[in-house]
């Protein structure tokens, strides 16, 4: 008998549904600063980084010109760490985002800085959605479906998807505008977004969802 293939056992266990997007969609861009693409940083993300940021920009730019929400993440400490807990004791290079540290490092890249109006989510962990107010803002716009872009795919993308699922938004991770510092956790967690959790799409995918949106308004 012939071995399985991947994709064979995961349909035949009943992954990879479709989500249709809504008809009120925000983007969230996630920490998208200077410390994951300048080389001094110890959070440097490397090409993988720079690719998404380029995506990133795209996104951004097509998001604006449709006129939908959108919300930016960073992270920010308490100085001493106090505040991240655990998370600032398995990762400790996360101390470049304590308040006053490394104000070039916790600077928004250029390119991608929040305008006027756009919403700020300051977080400590991984999601967007834990411990911030991200959830109820999105409720209060009407928002059915977030678009995601940011870094990285593995950890605050991965988490924030997840957490958008559950909290009954349609999560579409924009492929282009994601990235990781190699190439095999990054495959790897857009699979199994893809497979369990999120919509994983392109970035010419989602220009055209959006506007497709702009001309049926």
């Amino acid at each position: 008998m012939a071995e399985e293939t991947l994709a064979a056992n995961y349909a035949r266990g009943g992954f990879m549904s479709r989500l249709e997007p809504g008809r009120r969609p925000a983007l969230v861009l996630i920490d998208l600063v200077n410390a994951y693409f300048l080389e001094a940083s110890p959070l440097y993300g490397g090409d993988g980084c720079r690719q998404a940021l380029a995506g990133a920009i795209a996104l951004l730019g097509t998001a604006r010109a449709a006129g939908i929400p959108v919300l930016h993440t960073n992270v920010c400490y308490q100085p001493g760490g106090r505040d991240g807990g655990v998370f600032t004791r398995k990762l400790p290079a996360l101390a470049v985002f304590e308040a006053g540290r490394n104000p070039e490092y916790a600077a928004f890249a250029a390119g991608v800085e929040p305008a006027a109006g756009e919403t700020l989510i300051t977080k400590q962990y991984a999601s967007a959605f834990f411990a911030t107010s991200l959830a109820s803002t999105l409720t209060a716009l009407g928002v059915d479906t977030l678009l995601i872009g940011g870094v990285s795919t593995s950890g605050c993308v991965r988490a924030t998807a997840v957490d958008c699922c559950q909290h009954g938004f349609v999560p579409l991770v924009v492929r282009e505008a994601v990235g990781d510092r190699a190439s095999a956790p990054h495959e790897a967690n857009l699979f199994d977004l893809a497979a369990k959790y999120a919509e994983v799409v392109t970035l010419a995918t989602a220009q055209a969802y959006l506007a497709g949106l702009a001309r049926s308004t």
